[in-house]
């Protein structure tokens, strides 16, 4: 890969993403609602939930709008990060087949995308643990963050994956609306996990990871190392299937 032709694609991603401005405002004015929202309808009723990535019976009693701020924080990212990486996969497809004629290389083209939504991911994930001290303060608020972070990595991958497999926005948005309404925004959530017939279901969805990552961190002073392994692991996994299937979708047959 070159690293000029890298650069290129990503200032010109940037840019392309900075004329859209109303979606822009959209991906810091959407956590902002989804706080607010949590802020208005929860209470500081304790609740107990069990973390996996802790103990098999450990559980934890917090109060349930500050597990509740953090799980809508995690999906929040986690949900954004999707439908911006499925629009820059998707996007342009002809404008990139040109490139390629070009001279450009698809990991090249695939490796600027995705230093784009990093970008982008940073900055929103940056925003929503901005946004987190406000209501309640985590234990270790730096590796929350990371997890915000991780989520959207995640979920940023699996929307490139998406974005790799259908060539029509209809079909990538329903399988990301699919997959995230069950997994960040419902069966990662510790409360529905910890009376869950079918655990194992659940550890196996992309959002376990990083909802542990930063469950942990916010609530007690246990060791992070592993959901933290587990998030960069699962996210590269799918980053590494979206681009040779997004390989194979831009070859150019002679």
């Amino acid at each position: 890969m070159r690293l000029k032709n890298i650069g290129t694609g990503w200032l010109m991603t940037i840019k392309e993403m900075r004329r859209s401005r109303i979606a822009l405002i959209l991906f810091f004015v959407i956590p902002t609602v989804f706080y607010a929202v949590i802020f208005l309808i929860t209470s500081h009723r304790p609740i107990a939930f069990h973390l996996a990535s802790v103990s098999q019976e450990a559980f934890v009693t917090v109060s349930q709008r500050n597990e509740a701020l953090v799980f809508i924080g995690l999906a929040a990212v986690g949900v954004l990060t999707s439908f911006l990486a499925l629009h820059l996969t998707q996007k342009h497809a002809d404008v990139n087949r040109r490139l390629i004629l070009c001279g450009y290389r698809t990991t090249e083209l695939m490796a600027s995308k995705f230093l784009a939504l990093l970008t982008m991911i940073a900055l929103i994930g940056c925003y929503v643990g901005a946004i987190t001290p406000l209501f309640f303060r985590p234990q270790r608020f730096v590796l929350v963050l990371i997890g915000f972070m991780m989520a959207g990595y995640v979920y940023g991958a699996y929307g490139m994956f998406v974005g790799a497999i259908f060539r029509r926005e209809l079909e990538g948005i329903l399988f990301i609306v699919l997959l995230a309404n069950l997994d960040i925004g419902w069966l990662q959530n510790p409360i529905y996990y910890a009376d869950a017939q079918n655990k194992a279901i659940i550890r196996h969805l992309p959002a376990y990871f990083p909802s542990q990552l930063s469950m942990v961190s916010a609530f007690t002073g246990q060791s992070v190392l592993q959901p933290l392994l587990g998030s960069l692991i699962y996210g590269t996994l799918l980053l590494a299937t979206a681009l040779f299937l997004y390989s194979r979708k831009m070859r150019l047959w002679k």
